[in-house]
């Protein structure tokens, strides 16, 4: 009876305690319902799936980075950018790197080389995208690789196949132009080669005190209400990538500044990558612990943009024999003329210590930017690219009318040369007239220009009318690449010239209107990267060309220029946004000259000798062990003739690198290479 009893009391209980569970599972039921009623009403509207181009993937970028030496001959070979036949290499301040980026979303791969040269040429780019078919195939392109100079002007000449640039390069030049490709194509393979999963941050601040309006009464000529966006004359953002490997352990650093690369003087002789290389050199050096200058995993590069007003000497114009401010609109002086009238760095007129200071400045932001990056770019790659007649573009002016591009003129003020360095004849900035005297040398050595070209350029007055003189060669290209690079929310538009200030911020918005008008992108940051793929001088704005400045008068395809830009870019971001570059037309491939008409102007180069029972490279007087601060130190060695100097693999161009070792060992005292029967080393 006990027993039954029991039983019924546990029966009892588990009744009443499946009655309380259905009960309040009823209960909570119904409570849910209702709050997934209320919270339905209450929220908002579900944000619509992210475009592709925005949304995160799945897997990090691959990403790969690489370096290497394009220094070339460091003498008695012209350099480029001031156009000047008497200032040929005579030795080495620092050396010339090509920098190349990899990054690939798992389907698409891109390609960016920052160069330590002039500009890219268009026979440049045509050797190096040779190499890489042959060792590649297909996978690096002409749509998906960027090539841009940083735009020293302290680098060697002698890359290009028309025959204006070989005028004044004294020809193309097989050795200079074979160190450069072949450099640039090392970089590449590195990057190849080190290819693996990481992440890229974007960071962006302001840099002051560091480029300065070179023509700041062509940039007055913009619309005032345009202007009033802006606060400065020139560009001051600097646009920074962070690359990392997938621990977050940085790689590599990638960023854009608009500042012209001219701390080093057209009196300058010595190969050197300038200010911006200086500032990659101090984050290189800085990152790699250990490793001699342009070895070691880290990779920095700071490349170019839209720089082609703006200045390092940030001290401005002085008439150099008097003290007093050059003239305002034509940049003269009263005694001397325009070769008198030279802008000032930051350390008045010492270049070294001018590339030093801007160097610094952009290291010093750069290295500030890359700890604070944390935007990561998220998103698959896109590539767009043409090439274009830029000698034959209609550009749609408004809705009722149109204007068209140029043959390829140079304007009088193109010979004025900027403050940057002068021309040396009586020509000046600012002209919009010509004069009987040089239109009759003009005419009687190359020929008049015909009344259609001096009409389409108008009010440019015209010195060399380049697109009617083709011997040997034509004198400029008229086949010009346009192209853009998307990484996720970021644009990259490889601008085929030096872009004024006003001219790059126009491109950008431009840009940035047509991806985000399609509404698959969102924030996007657009990138003007300079000196790309082609060099055809100068882009100014149609405002700008008005008042005929070095800029104007260099932008050869005539005062729609940047229009046509412009247009095509809107073509290639329109069909990236509409995920159709590929239906984009190629357009007309550019030449590739080959024979006779590429002229050499150089003399050969003597034969090597040394003396009995020596060696090339041979140390003559060892460095000490130790020096006092501020004390120079220097070494001797047996050096080949400086024509016949090549860098390879191991060996330094100047047969020193035993001595910088040692150098290395007692403090940073060694960045000089001066060449002739003997190399010295030091301060």
């Amino acid at each position: 009876m006990a027993r039954r009893k029991i039983a019924c009391a546990i029966s009892s209980l588990e009744t009443s305690l499946i009655v309380l569970f259905l009960t309040m599972t009823t209960v909570s039921v119904g409570l849910i319902s209702v709050m997934a009623i209320y919270w339905k009403d209450q929220s908002p509207e579900p944000e619509p799936t992210p475009p592709p181009t925005l949304g995160p993937h799945e897997n990090p970028y691959l990403i790969g980075l690489g370096r290497a030496d394009c220094t070339g001959p460091p003498a008695d070979i012209p350099m480029m950018g001031y156009a000047n036949l008497d200032q040929t290499a005579g030795g080495i301040h620092t050396r010339l790197f090509s920098r190349a980026f990899i990054v690939d979303d798992g389907s698409k791969r891109m390609l960016f080389v920052s160069a330590d040269i002039g500009m890219v040429s268009q026979r440049l780019r045509l050797e190096v995208l040779k190499e890489l078919e042959v060792k590649y195939g297909k996978l690096y392109r002409q749509d998906n690789v960027i090539m841009s100079g940083t735009h020293t002007h302290s680098g060697l000449a002698g890359y290009f196949q028309y025959t204006l640039f070989m005028i004044t390069s004294k020809g193309y030049i097989k050795s200079s132009t074979q160190a450069i490709v072949n450099g640039i194509v090392k970089s590449i393979d590195i990057a190849h080669r080190n290819i693996k999963p990481g992440r890229i941050y974007m960071s962006k601040g302001e840099l002051e005190e560091s480029n300065l309006n070179r023509s700041p009464h062509s940039y007055l000529n913009n619309p005032a209400e345009e202007r009033k966006k802006y606060k400065a004359n020139t560009d001051k953002q600097v646009t920074l990538l962070k690359f990392t490997d997938l621990d977050g352990n940085g790689i590599g650093m990638l960023s854009w500044f608009a500042v012209h690369a001219v701390s080093m003087n057209y009196t300058n002789r010595m190969v050197s990558s300038d200010n911006v290389g200086y500032a990659s050199y101090l984050l290189e050096q800085e990152k790699n612990i250990g490793s001699l200058p342009g070895e070691g995993p880290f990779v920095a590069a700071f490349a170019s943009s839209n720089l082609g007003d703006s200045s390092p000497n940030i001290k401005g114009p002085f008439c150099a024999n008097t003290g007093e401010a050059c003239d305002y609109l034509n940049s003269s002086c009263p005694i001397g003329g325009l070769k008198m009238c030279i802008a000032l760095g930051p350390a008045g007129s010492d270049m070294f210590e001018n590339t030093r200071i801007i160097g610094e400045n952009l290291y010093k932001r750069a290295k500030d930017l890359y700890g604070k990056a944390s935007q990561e770019l998220l998103g698959p790659i896109h590539a767009a690219h043409q090439w274009v007649n830029m000698t034959d573009v209609t550009v749609q002016l408004n809705s009722t009318h149109t204007g068209r591009t140029c043959k390829p003129a140079l304007g009088y003020s193109f010979a004025a040369g900027t403050t940057d360095g002068g021309g040396d004849l009586n020509f000046t900035q600012g002209a919009v007239e010509g004069d009987p005297f040089w239109d009759g040398i003009r005419d009687a050595l190359l020929g008049a220009p015909s009344n259609e070209t001096q009409d389409c350029h108008r009010p440019k007055p015209i010195l060399f009318n380049t697109g009617e003189m083709n011997w040997p060669l034509p004198w400029h290209p008229s086949i010009v690449d346009v192209q853009i690079i998307t990484i996720g929310p970021l644009a990259i538009v490889a601008i085929p010239g030096d872009c004024s200030t006003m001219s790059g911020r126009r491109v950008r918005d431009a840009v940035k209107q047509e991806l985000e008008a399609q509404g698959t992108f969102r924030n996007t940051e657009v990138v003007v990267a300079g000196l790309c793929n082609i060099y055809t001088h100068y882009i100014t704005t149609y405002e700008e060309y008005q008042i005929q400045r070095y800029e104007g008068a260099s932008t050869i395809f005539g005062p729609h220029t940047l229009s046509a830009y412009i247009q095509k870019f809107r073509g290639l971001a329109k069909a990236i946004a509409e995920g159709k570059e590929q239906e984009l037309p190629k357009g007309p491939e550019p030449p590739f000259f080959t024979g006779r008409p590429l002229f050499n102007l150089l003399s050969n180069a003597p034969v090597d000798k040394k003396p009995v029972n020596t060696t090339f490279g041979e140390i003559l007087q060892q460095v000490k062990p130790r020096y006092r601060v501020g004390r120079g130190c220097n070494s001797q060695i047996h050096s080949r003739e400086s024509k016949t100097l090549r860098r390879h693999e191991g060996q330094d161009i100047c047969h020193c690198r035993k001595v910088s070792k040692q150098l290395s060992k007692v403090g940073r005292c060694s960045h000089r290479c001066i060449l002739g029967d003997k190399v010295l080393l030091g301060e």
